[in-house]
């Protein structure tokens, strides 16, 4: 069909992409410093100083030509030289946080070398000793896959009072090794003094290991920022300290579920290692070496 110059009607409206908007469609340009974007609603236009994480969400911060920054949502909305664009994370950035992750995910919450699909060993004869139940958890989370590894369980004494005899118990000797660790082991304390009885006991020095942290109970061994302090409260004599700390927290703390329950917030905050006081750490590590030397053994 042979169509006239100024046939009004002759040619097809609807031939090519006629839903494409005018200026084109948006393409993703990450958002590296120094990219110079348009902002559609408000007209802002600047260079690309830095994109971060704020309240829950990525923001993109432009700086104009007279210095002034503002801060808007990282995705749809820009333009680049006119064309509409998707500003999505630096690729630098997102390379930065891939290796972060990769390299979390290959070590334990101990800061151990993980060992994908590796099977929990028979347990040995050597054994770690914690004061109670929460003791154990906080040690399970952070250091079980390692204790998994090498076959050493962690049992409960439910309290210390009776060290010298739980010991005497547990018979150590060769291939039998024991790690004790104990809450608030600070000189001149009950603590202390149940412990010096403890290592007096004949012949066991080779095979029993005993050591300790400062803090009046293993919650205080959580770095305090974790619960969003920069310390731990001082909780007056004749409290009971951890009623003390829920009440700080404003938290419940009228019965015993309410302190289970209070713990099992408190253990939530901890991922790794690091968010755990030097003083334990130092104790539990060298109390898994001790149990785990296999010269020894």
């Amino acid at each position: 069909m042979i169509v006239s110059h100024h046939d009004r009607y002759g040619s097809d409206v609807l031939s090519g992409d006629w839903r494409a908007p005018r200026r084109g469609r948006s393409v993703d340009v990450p958002a590296e410093p120094g990219v110079v974007v348009e902002e559609v609603e408000t007209g802002w236009v600047g260079a690309v100083v830095r994109v971060e994480k704020a309240g829950g969400m990525h923001v993109v911060t432009l700086e104009d030509r007279r210095g002034r920054v503002r801060a808007f949502p990282l995705g749809p909305g820009f333009l680049v030289d006119g064309r509409p664009v998707t500003l999505t994370k630096p690729l630098a950035a997102a390379s930065a946080a891939l290796d972060a992750r990769r390299q979390a995910q290959s070590r334990t919450a101990s800061g151990s070398v993980a060992v994908p699909g590796a099977a929990a060993r028979v347990a040995s004869g050597s054994r770690i000793y914690v004061e109670g139940r929460h003791d154990a958890e906080l040690v399970e989370k952070v250091w079980g896959d390692d204790l998994r590894i090498e076959g050493v369980v962690v049992e409960m004494m439910d309290g210390v009072d009776d060290l010298a005899g739980i010991v005497a118990e547990f018979q150590p000797g060769s291939g039998r090794r024991l790690g004790v660790l104990v809450d608030h082991l600070v000189p001149g304390t009950k603590e202390a003094r149940i412990v010096a009885q403890a290592r007096a006991l004949p012949g066991l020095n080779d095979h029993v290991k005993i050591l300790g942290h400062p803090y009046v109970d293993v919650w205080q061994s959580v770095r305090p920022a974790r619960l969003g302090w920069e310390q731990w409260p001082v909780i007056p004599r004749g409290l009971s300290w951890k009623h003390g700390i829920c009440a700080a927290l404003g938290w419940p703390h009228e019965s015993q579920a309410d302190i289970a329950q209070a713990w099992k917030r408190i253990l939530g905050t901890v991922r790794t290692y690091a968010d755990l006081e030097p003083a334990l750490l130092a104790s539990v590590e060298e109390l898994i070496d001790f149990v785990t030397d296999v010269a020894a053994r």
